[in-house]
């Protein structure tokens, strides 16, 4: 059987990888100073005011600091160049990174709701203003943060993340603003590790959901909102093709597809205009950036040795 290989990446087409723009740099830098400051600030008014659900907080804050410094690590790898040992370049560091950010970020939430476990059997006195004072200033920094990527948050998946987290963290500094005003009030010393273990349980359903997107990407999982019967029936659709096989989709990083296939073709010219129309078409529907088409005849006498569906 002849194999075609007409490959065809989507640079070669004008498409392009979709990356954040530039000037996201400036912004990643200012959003990672503003809450990095502030995470120290508030984990030393945590100390000092006997207040389990700030340093919750600080953890939730940090949290997202990793999530920021991911977003912009990404943001930085993505125009690495290839090379002959690294091929695809340093994308896929992001997705190591995102995986080490889940473990690290699990191990410190279990010792936030240990301490605050701890915190019911021996209850100590809260500063209930300390407590408002350092979650208002939060809401600023957070919501300031936030609005230095509502612009890119459509258009990349790794700024979207970005904006996501720091919009939620400034409605978890709200709540602890909430829970502050009502020790103050009513003395319930017992509500500061119950906030915690509720900004703890916050913790663990974000990072849950960033531990189990990883590893998928790790294991070259399809990325989530890809349907693969619709991508198969695409590519099927096209002009002379009977049969698609050893169709591969997998995440080259955080923000970038890749895609490979075997298409089965009665004509047997490598067709240069069909292959940049499914590189464009698998852009604009599905957003895989990076296309890689092989033709085969389907001759019986010389079968493709990927063409079952249990071999990779």
């Amino acid at each position: 059987m002849t194999h075609q290989h007409c490959d065809h990446e989507h640079s070669h087409s004008g498409l392009g990888h979709s990356h954040a723009p530039a000037n996201f740099g400036r912004a990643f830098a200012i959003g990672i100073t503003l809450n990095i400051g502030f995470v120290i600030v508030e984990a030393a008014f945590g100390g000092v005011a006997h207040s389990l659900a700030l340093l919750a907080d600080a953890g939730h804050n940090l949290s997202d600091v990793f999530g920021l410094l991911l977003a912009w690590g990404a943001f930085v790898l993505s125009a690495r160049r290839p090379t002959e040992r690294r091929t695809y370049g340093m994308r896929r560091s992001s997705i190591l990174a995102a995986l080490f950010n889940a473990i690290f970020l699990l191990i410190a939430v279990g010792a936030i709701a240990w301490a605050a476990i701890g915190r019911f059997v021996n209850p100590a006195p809260v500063g209930g203003e300390t407590v408002i004072w350092v979650a208002l200033v939060g809401i600023f920094i957070n919501t300031a943060t936030a609005l230095l990527f509502i612009s890119g948050s459509k258009g990349d998946l790794n700024i979207r993340g970005a904006f996501l987290h720091m919009a939620a963290d400034a409605a978890v500094s709200a709540g602890v603003v909430i829970a502050g005003f009502i020790i103050l009030f009513t003395g319930w010393i017992w509500l500061d590790p119950v906030v915690s273990l509720i900004i703890s349980a916050v913790i663990i359903w974000g990072t849950w959901s960033l531990l189990r997107d990883s590893v998928n990407l790790a294991l070259d999982a399809v990325p989530e909102g890809i349907n693969v019967s619709e991508v198969r029936q695409y590519l099927q659709s096209l002009p002379n093709v009977s049969e698609v096989h050893d169709l591969h989709i997998w995440a080259m990083s955080t923000t970038e597809t890749a895609l490979t296939a075997h298409l089965v073709r009665a004509v047997l010219h490598c067709d240069d205009a069909l292959l940049e129309q499914a590189s464009r078409d698998l852009h604009d529907k599905f957003n895989i950036a990076h296309v890689t088409l092989q033709f085969e005849s389907g001759n019986a006498a010389h079968p493709c040795g990927q063409a079952a569906e249990d071999v990779v």
